[in-house]
């Protein structure tokens, strides 16, 4: 069994690969893909996999843009950190996912689910158009339960300026003071307005009001001067970079 791995976490392809050992799922690993680019470069050269794991958010944008390029006549299984409501559409179309973090009863479901059916199927334009307007509906957020003292209170999202994760702790940065966030970063992404905040690398994402200064920087590579750093560097991954200045002249 030939699979496709889409996804720009390696730590979440790492599990994935594992957990599919652990399902007794005898497949051979193809690729695994972090962007949108590449997968859509790679779909040119290569034939179509028997079976495709993708990541809705890559590190350049949406999955669902590399159908907009390519015919895709697989079985896919998305993995999505995107909350219940914003994936009702999957259910609908009965296409595949699985919520992460991913659990291994889920996981042999849907495993269970492809070997059943063995379809080839081609996702439809239509399809796609929900997914993708059921996603943008849940980015309506406007305030943000954040942990402080023994407690929690409620930071409205206008007020942060950028949120980062390390050691696997999301963090969030106001003018005056940083807070943890109980969700991880492609999470909290799902549910924000993209045309306010931008995922610049895999452990930052940033507000528009934030940036002071763009600098060029290596490697076509931007660095950005920006409101309360606390010792972060914010530098646009390279494939980021052409739709970070698209998004900043919106």
């Amino acid at each position: 069994m030939n699979v496709l791995i889409i996804e720009d976490e390696p730590r979440a392809a790492s599990q994935l690969q594992n957990m599919l050992k652990a399902c007794s799922f005898d497949y051979t690993l193809l690729h695994i893909i972090d962007t949108v680019e590449d997968a859509i470069e790679w779909f040119k050269k290569y034939e179509v996999p028997e079976l495709i794991f993708m990541d809705i958010q890559l590190a350049d944008g949406l999955s669902f843009e590399i159908f907009h390029k390519i015919d895709i006549d697989a079985p896919i299984i998305f993995t999505t950190a995107f909350d219940q409501y914003a994936i009702q559409a999957f259910k609908v179309n009965s296409v595949d996912y699985l919520l992460k973090p991913i659990q291994k009863d889920d996981l042999k479901t849907a495993l269970y689910k492809f070997n059943k059916s063995k379809k080839q199927t081609t996702i439809e334009p239509a399809i796609l158009k929900r997914l993708l307007g059921s996603i943008q509906e849940s980015a309506e957020r406007e305030g943000l339960l954040v942990r402080e003292g023994n407690g929690f209170v409620q930071i409205k999202i206008i007020d942060f300026l950028y949120f980062y994760s390390q050691e696997s702790i999301t963090f969030g940065v106001t003018t005056a003071k940083r807070y943890i966030i109980d969700e991880s970063l492609d999470h909290l992404f799902g549910t924000l307005d993209p045309r306010q905040f931008f995922k610049i690398s895999r452990s930052q994402l940033i507000s528009k009001k934030a940036i002071q200064k763009i600098n060029p920087y290596f490697n076509h590579r931007v660095k950005l001067s920006i409101l309360n750093p606390r010792d972060q560097e914010f530098i646009v991954s390279r494939p980021k970079t052409s739709d970070f200045k698209k998004w900043l002249n919106t």
